[in-house]
């Protein structure tokens, strides 16, 4: 099982602020909120997802500081997609001019928004079919590129908008395009067994 899922509705209806106290409050539990209302419970990754989600959080975060094109977040945030879903991608990428149209109160909170650029890392315990579905979402929300690895398998789903999902099988490095220009992430440490 990856998730838990509690439906709350039509009993009881979080507003986006209680939502946002209600994370607060359990910060040992990753939570998800889908665009019907339902609340996805997910226990935190074991050791070796954890580590390979630093390395993804770390390229990412080494090409932002090369540039001030935008932000890059880890897996801790969670984004208000405009369909109204609650989520929280394992790496985000927002441009600069995105981000600054924010008020501050938008940028301490979950970001009204979905990222230009988003990775999901398949754990053990995550459903391929879920994974996906939740790719598929971020790309009709506004999302420009978003990666979805699978470590056991060796391989990377590519999605863009308008366009067919790319898959490719035990690739050595992705390039961010043209919306993260420049940036090559090297999959070997991703791949690897600990």
């Amino acid at each position: 099982m990856s998730a838990l899922t509690l439906t709350l509705h039509p009993t009881l209806e979080l507003t986006d602020d209680q939502f946002y106290d209600l994370c607060q409050h359990n910060r040992d539990l990753r939570i998800e909120r889908t665009a019907n209302g339902e609340l996805l419970i997910m226990a935190p990754v074991g050791g070796e997802g954890g580590w390979r989600n630093s390395k993804l959080t770390q390229q990412v975060g080494n090409w932002e500081n090369t540039n001030d094109r935008g932000i890059a977040f880890d897996s801790s945030t969670g984004f208000k997609l405009p369909n109204g879903a609650d989520r929280s991608p394992d790496v985000a990428w927002v441009s600069r001019d995105r981000w600054d149209a924010l008020t501050p109160e938008q940028k301490r909170k979950f970001p009204p928004l979905c990222p230009d650029f988003v990775i999901e890392l398949r754990s053990e315990s995550d459903s391929l079919q879920t994974l996906q579905a939740k790719m598929r979402e971020y790309i009709e929300n506004g999302a420009r590129l978003g990666w979805l690895i699978d470590p056991k398998n060796q391989r990377v789903e590519i999605y863009r908008p308008g366009q067919p999902v790319e898959v490719l099988q035990n690739p050595a490095t992705l390039s961010g395009e043209e919306v993260l220009p420049g940036f090559v992430l090297d999959l070997k440490p991703i791949f690897s067994n600990l």
